[in-house]
Protein backbone atom coordinates (compact mmCIF):
# COMPACT_ATOMS: atom_id res chain seq x y z
CA UNK A 1 0.00 0.00 0.00
CA UNK A 2 1.09 3.29 -0.60
CA UNK A 3 1.15 6.02 1.39
CA UNK A 4 3.03 9.41 2.49
CA UNK A 5 6.14 9.28 4.06
CA UNK A 6 6.12 11.93 7.52
CA UNK A 7 9.73 11.63 7.53
CA UNK A 8 10.93 11.81 3.95
CA UNK A 9 7.26 13.74 2.58
CA UNK A 10 7.56 11.28 -0.23
CA UNK A 11 5.23 8.60 -1.47
CA UNK A 12 6.48 5.40 -1.30
CA UNK A 13 5.15 1.40 0.09
CA UNK A 14 3.84 2.09 4.05
CA UNK A 15 6.86 -1.21 4.72
CA UNK A 16 9.58 0.67 2.84
CA UNK A 17 11.88 2.26 5.08
CA UNK A 18 13.23 5.66 3.35
CA UNK A 19 16.22 6.02 6.48
CA UNK A 20 14.76 9.36 7.04
CA UNK A 21 12.55 7.88 10.59
CA UNK A 22 14.81 8.87 13.51
CA UNK A 23 15.53 5.63 15.60
CA UNK A 24 13.35 5.04 18.64
CA UNK A 25 15.45 6.51 21.63
CA UNK A 26 14.08 4.97 25.35
CA UNK A 27 15.36 7.41 27.58
CA UNK A 28 13.73 5.65 30.83
CA UNK A 29 15.30 4.26 33.15
CA UNK A 30 15.20 0.80 34.59
CA UNK A 31 13.56 2.66 37.88
CA UNK A 32 11.00 4.52 35.64
CA UNK A 33 10.49 1.48 33.44
CA UNK A 34 9.40 -0.70 37.05
CA UNK A 35 6.60 1.85 37.71
CA UNK A 36 4.52 0.83 35.11
CA UNK A 37 4.65 -2.90 35.90
CA UNK A 38 2.04 -5.01 36.51
CA UNK A 39 4.03 -6.46 39.23
CA UNK A 40 4.24 -3.22 40.71
CA UNK A 41 0.78 -2.08 40.29
CA UNK A 42 -0.48 -4.91 41.94
CA UNK A 43 2.10 -4.55 45.34
CA UNK A 44 0.88 -0.78 45.51
CA UNK A 45 -2.67 -2.30 46.24
CA UNK A 46 -1.46 -4.68 48.74
CA UNK A 47 0.04 -2.23 50.29
CA UNK A 48 -2.38 0.14 50.44
CA UNK A 49 -4.79 -2.60 51.64
CA UNK A 50 -2.36 -3.55 54.32
CA UNK A 51 -2.07 0.17 55.69
CA UNK A 52 -6.05 0.52 55.30
CA UNK A 53 -5.70 3.33 53.11
CA UNK A 54 -4.27 5.81 55.15
CA UNK A 55 -0.70 7.54 55.55
CA UNK A 56 0.75 5.77 58.10
CA UNK A 57 2.49 8.89 59.90
CA UNK A 58 -0.04 10.86 59.85
CA UNK A 59 -2.30 8.26 61.36
CA UNK A 60 0.39 8.27 64.01
CA UNK A 61 0.23 12.03 64.40
CA UNK A 62 3.72 13.10 63.50
CA UNK A 63 5.77 15.00 61.42
CA UNK A 64 3.31 17.90 60.96
CA UNK A 65 0.44 15.91 60.60
CA UNK A 66 -2.82 18.39 60.14
CA UNK A 67 -5.39 15.65 59.94
CA UNK A 68 -4.70 12.10 61.76
CA UNK A 69 -6.74 9.81 59.31
CA UNK A 70 -5.54 11.15 55.80
CA UNK A 71 -6.59 8.86 52.82
CA UNK A 72 -5.82 11.52 49.80
CA UNK A 73 -3.43 11.76 47.75
CA UNK A 74 -1.47 8.79 48.64
CA UNK A 75 1.47 6.81 47.05
CA UNK A 76 3.61 4.00 48.40
CA UNK A 77 7.10 4.96 49.52
CA UNK A 78 10.31 2.93 49.26
CA UNK A 79 12.18 3.11 52.54
CA UNK A 80 15.35 2.31 50.67
CA UNK A 81 15.27 3.92 47.70
CA UNK A 82 14.96 2.28 43.74
CA UNK A 83 18.70 3.55 43.32
CA UNK A 84 19.98 2.12 46.68
CA UNK A 85 17.87 -1.54 46.78
CA UNK A 86 16.63 -2.07 43.44
CA UNK A 87 16.54 -6.18 44.29
CA UNK A 88 14.19 -5.11 47.47
CA UNK A 89 11.61 -3.20 45.13
CA UNK A 90 8.88 -5.38 45.55
CA UNK A 91 9.82 -6.27 49.71
CA UNK A 92 6.39 -5.28 52.02
CA UNK A 93 9.15 -4.43 54.65
CA UNK A 94 10.50 -1.93 52.40
CA UNK A 95 7.20 0.19 51.62
CA UNK A 96 4.75 2.24 53.20
CA UNK A 97 1.64 4.27 52.21
CA UNK A 98 2.76 7.74 52.81
CA UNK A 99 0.42 11.33 51.58
CA UNK A 100 1.82 13.61 49.64
CA UNK A 101 3.38 15.59 52.27
CA UNK A 102 4.98 13.29 54.27
CA UNK A 103 6.37 11.21 50.91
CA UNK A 104 8.02 14.56 49.88
CA UNK A 105 9.75 14.62 53.91
CA UNK A 106 10.20 11.22 53.89
CA UNK A 107 12.35 11.36 50.11
CA UNK A 108 14.18 14.47 51.16
CA UNK A 109 15.05 12.95 54.77
CA UNK A 110 13.15 15.04 57.02
CA UNK A 111 11.26 11.82 57.85
CA UNK A 112 14.67 9.89 59.04
CA UNK A 113 14.99 6.28 56.86
CA UNK A 114 14.86 4.40 60.21
CA UNK A 115 11.57 5.82 61.52
CA UNK A 116 9.83 4.72 58.16
CA UNK A 117 11.43 1.43 58.54
CA UNK A 118 9.90 1.61 62.44
CA UNK A 119 6.57 2.12 60.83
CA UNK A 120 7.02 -0.38 58.25
CA UNK A 121 7.70 -2.96 61.16
CA UNK A 122 4.68 -2.05 62.97
CA UNK A 123 2.97 -2.76 60.53
CA UNK A 124 4.09 -5.60 59.29
CA UNK A 125 3.63 -6.80 63.08
CA UNK A 126 0.37 -5.91 62.85
CA UNK A 127 -1.53 -6.45 59.84
CA UNK A 128 -5.27 -5.31 59.75
CA UNK A 129 -8.27 -7.54 60.95
CA UNK A 130 -5.82 -9.55 63.35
Amino acid sequence: MLKSCQYCQKIHDSKYDCGKKPPKINNRSANDRFRYTSAWQQKRRDIRERDRYLCQVCIRKLYGTTRQFNSESLSVHHANKLNDAYDRRLDDSNLLTLCEQHHRMADDGTIPKEQILAIIAEQQAHPPGV
